[in-house]
């Protein structure tokens, strides 16, 4: 057993009688990587030296890349990429990126690739996004927390028009994605160590349901609505969204690469003034990539 293992490595102990994995050439192991993730290729890195090899080859790594990674890469520094391997690249873009419309360093929106996929996500803080009501310490406060990539999250005691908005424009690659609200139901606090809710200012998210739509600059819509806080209903489910950060999943878009930029505009509301409403935490918005444009059109077409 011991010596049929020794043979995965380089072969050069003098006792391997057939060929093993160091006999394989490194452009052979770096085409085999081309299909493999990230993370698989990094865990095969230390096989042997033509797999370590292969798994720092800007070949290998530029097909793991997102074709716009240069814009990415435009949002940092120049000292923070320049004289960088792919790989490397890779490794910086996979790190949150602060961004703006206008190309400020501002923690209010972020980008990043996904380590698996290397495919583009973005977060938008509730600071990024139009609230109504949101200057009066009446009705909204901030609350700074660990529990938020951006630290803060705004929390609504009591309204009765309640309206979230925001916008984001991108170069985002060919794809499809989805985009969601990550809310809270409660003001969670610690004591002692432990996480607490509060809930004396929940009220009214039963009473009618919380309307969420998207829209893109190239005509596309999405809608659906949700009741925040039903609670028999939850229970029946075996759910319980009180206290929990839950992701209300608003719709999906697709890009198609033919424009240079696509803008997102998204809403929650519940503009019914017959009854208030309080007891919300909003922390963001995240836009993630589902699927691929080309699989999406297989799919339709063999339908």
């Amino acid at each position: 057993m011991g010596s049929s293992l020794s043979n995965l490595n380089d072969g050069t102990n003098g006792l391997s009688m057939g060929p093993s994995l160091g006999d394989i050439p490194e452009s052979c192991v770096a085409c085999v990587f081309m299909y493999l993730t990230p993370p698989e290729i990094c865990n095969l890195a230390g096989l042997n030296r033509a797999f370590r090899g292969a798994a720092s080859s800007d070949s290998v790594w530029d097909k793991k890349l997102p074709a716009n990674y240069q814009d990415l890469l435009d949002l940092l520094p120049p000292e923070r990429y320049h004289s960088l391997s792919k790989k490397d690249i890779f490794a910086v873009l996979s790190r949150p990126i602060p961004f703006d419309d206008d190309n400020k360093c501002v923690c209010l929106q972020e980008l990043w690739i996904d380590r698996v996929t290397g495919r583009v996500c973005m977060a938008i803080s509730a600071r990024g996004m139009a609230i109504t009501g949101i200057e009066d310490r009446r009705y909204w406060n901030w609350i700074p927390t660990e529990e938020s990539r951006f630290h803060v999250v705004a929390y609504l005691q009591q309204i009765w028009w309640f309206e979230v908005d925001g916008t984001v424009r991108f170069h985002l690659p060919p794809g499809i994605y989805s985009l969601s609200f990550r809310i809270h139901l409660g003001r969670f606090t610690k004591r002692l160590g432990r996480r607490v809710c509060h809930f004396e200012h929940t009220h009214g998210w039963d009473l009618k349901p919380v309307r969420f739509s998207l829209s893109t600059s190239d005509g596309q819509n999405a809608s659906c609505e949700y009741y925040l806080d039903d609670v028999e209903r939850d229970e029946a489910l075996g759910q319980h969204k009180r206290g929990c950060w839950i992701e209300y999943r608003v719709g999906e878009f697709i890009v198609n690469g033919s424009e240079p930029s696509t803008e997102i505009q998204w809403s929650m509301k519940q503009i019914d003034c017959t009854h208030s409403k309080g007891g919300l935490c909003v922390d963001s918005v995240f836009i993630n990539p589902i699927g691929d444009v080309k699989e999406h059109r297989k799919k339709a077409f063999v339908k």
